[in-house]
């Protein structure tokens, strides 16, 4: 064989590996990223609704006088949430939180009044949008997670994301006790 045609091929295949290599880490790169801002989106409406909670208490509060602990108990979530820096520590408090919130919508099914108040009106609708949204945002953070989980276990990504010390990440899920459906209680 020709020894230039030789020196070609050698340089063709160099240059063919090297972008595989570039290829794969900006893949990855952007994979990792695309997780990150995906549970940020889902903080930053989780912060909004932990803003939302002491006017929603405030309201409740001025209307009857529902037991003190779950209004603590939403308080002292709501600081924990600010403060935890984990984001898996945050998703778990947001969790507690929604079964809180549950149970201070559902007060307002007993006392009519309350539900007839402009401001609570306004309050539940303005938490129940960011709920929606939540979901929609742990919707996609989980199709982010799901894509990252493939790119680094797909080949020839996988070399490269094992060399980077890339791990598997886990999916946010929703806890047994959260799917149960008691039906509509009176």
């Amino acid at each position: 064989m020709n020894p230039i045609i030789a020196l070609v091929i050698i340089v063709l295949l160099v240059v063919g590996l090297i972008s595989v290599i570039i290829s794969s880490y900006n893949k990855l790169v952007m994979l990792r990223f695309n997780t990150d801002k995906a549970f940020a989106n889902i903080d930053v409406l989780l912060k909004q609704r932990a803003d939302e909670i002491p006017n929603l208490i405030k309201v409740v509060k001025e209307y009857q006088g529902y037991e003190a602990t779950t209004l603590e108990k939403l308080t002292e979530l709501r600081t924990r949430f600010l403060n935890a820096t984990n984001a898996n520590d945050k998703v778990e408090l947001s969790n507690q939180m929604d079964k809180a919130m549950k149970s201070v919508f559902a007060v307002s099914e007993n006392y009519p009044v309350l539900q007839a108040a402009q401001s609570f009106t306004e309050l539940q609708n303005r938490v129940s949008g960011l709920e929606n949204a939540i979901a929609d945002r742990r919707e996609f953070f989980n199709e982010s997670i799901n894509m990252y989980n493939i790119g680094i276990t797909e080949f020839p990504p996988v070399i490269l994301a094992k060399l980077l010390g890339y791990k598997e990440k886990t999916l946010l899920q929703i806890s047994e006790q959260e799917k149960e459906y008691h039906g509509v209680q009176f």
